[in-house]
Formats: C-alpha cells, sequence, structure tokens
C-alpha cells in the first residue's frame, strides 16, 4: 500500500533522497524548500523541467507510489 503526502511531508528527510535521484536537475535547494508538499514539488518540478502542470503532477504520483 503506497504511503500518503502527510507520511512523506512527516519523513522528508527519509525522502528527499529518493525525489533527488528522480528529479537530478532539482537542486538540494528546490528538493528542502518542496519539503514534501506535493504542490510546492509539482511546481518546481514543472519549472526546472519545462513540462505542463499535469505531467509534473503525474510524475509526483508516481513517485508517491513508488515508496513503501
Amino acid at each position: 500500500m503506497p504511503i500518503n503526502w502527510d507520511q512523506i511531508e512527516g519523513n522528508w528527510k527519509q525522502f528527499k533522497g529518493h525525489a533527488r535521484q528522480k528529479w537530478g536537475k532539482l537542486t538540494d535547494d528546490e528538493i528542502d524548500e518542496a519539503a514534501g508538499n506535493k504542490q510546492i514539488l509539482a511546481g518546481k518540478i514543472q519549472e526546472r523541467y519545462g513540462i505542463e502542470r499535469e505531467e509534473a503532477e503525474k510524475q509526483v504520483e508516481e513517485f508517491r507510489n513508488s515508496l513503501k
């Protein structure tokens, strides 16, 4: 069962390495700024990768589903 966003936000230090691996173009500061907030994370991905918001949100959801 995938974890929820409250768990991700609460344990962001544990999961931010996974985010760094998935989105290597994001800076450490951007990852720290997102702090597990899915809307902020999607916005950072959208900006850094030049993709549509919908695609960024899809990637963020896939990221959540990949965490155990």
